[in-house]
């Protein structure tokens, strides 16, 4: 069932995409794998625009369509309502306004029981440190696809250095082209290859802060 709803975002089919989640939900799929199966559908669909099979109105249509099976799926990844497993704030880096890779890690850390402040896209250093001293959050994710988001994604993390809270808040970079490299670069603490890589890596983070004494 998982890689027929990835097929058929895949292949942007609006109406089978949605019937099919609530057909998973009632045979009681997990919530979680669904979000997967529909993050590897946006990621071929990803692929099929960089080949220029897809145009701008499929990529908007298939967010779309995402958006929509997230809010379906969304009541059955609420749990018993106990306390959520730590806070993360999200953004794109300053001067890129690409949001849907961060949209999708956003929903699924959401998803994985984390509260997440989504600061959008475009966002200055200096935002990202104002909400994680607002929230206490101990994860700051910063998502770029355009390599001139490489040296707003050094500041945030000197900025966090200015501020005194490096040393209490994790950072994690991602984006189609980050990598070793970038990572070296920008000082961050770990970079995610893809929205799953990221839920692991806040997990990891996250779970070290709850036990740390």
């Amino acid at each position: 069932m998982s890689d027929d709803i990835a097929a058929l975002i895949a292949d942007v089919d609006e109406e089978r995409t949605l019937a099919a989640v609530r057909s998973a939900l009632d045979d009681g799929t997990d919530p979680l794998a669904l979000v997967e199966a529909l993050r590897n559908g946006m990621s071929t669909v990803g692929n099929r625009f960089e080949a220029r099979e897809y145009f701008l109105p499929d990529l908007i249509l298939s967010s779309d369509i995402f958006n929509q099976a997230v809010a379906i799926i969304g009541p059955s990844l609420k749990g018993d309502g106990g306390p959520a497993r730590g806070s993360v704030v999200i953004g794109t880096a300053q001067g890129d306004i690409h949001d849907i890779g961060k949209n999708i890690v956003a929903t699924m850390l959401n998803c994985a029981g984390y509260d997440v402040y989504d600061l959008g896209v475009d966002v200055a250093p200096q935002a990202f440190v104002t909400k994680a001293k607002e929230t206490g959050a101990g994860l700051v994710a910063v998502s770029g696809l355009l390599t001139l988001a490489f040296e707003s994604m050094k500041a945030t993390v000197d900025a966090f250095e200015e501020a005194g809270l490096r040393d209490s808040v994790k950072m994690i970079i991602g984006g189609g082209p980050v990598n070793e490299k970038v990572l070296e670069f920008c000082g961050a603490d770990a970079y995610g290859k893809d929205p799953s890589e990221a839920v692991r890596l806040a997990e990891n983070f996250l779970r070290a802060d709850l036990i740390a004494p």
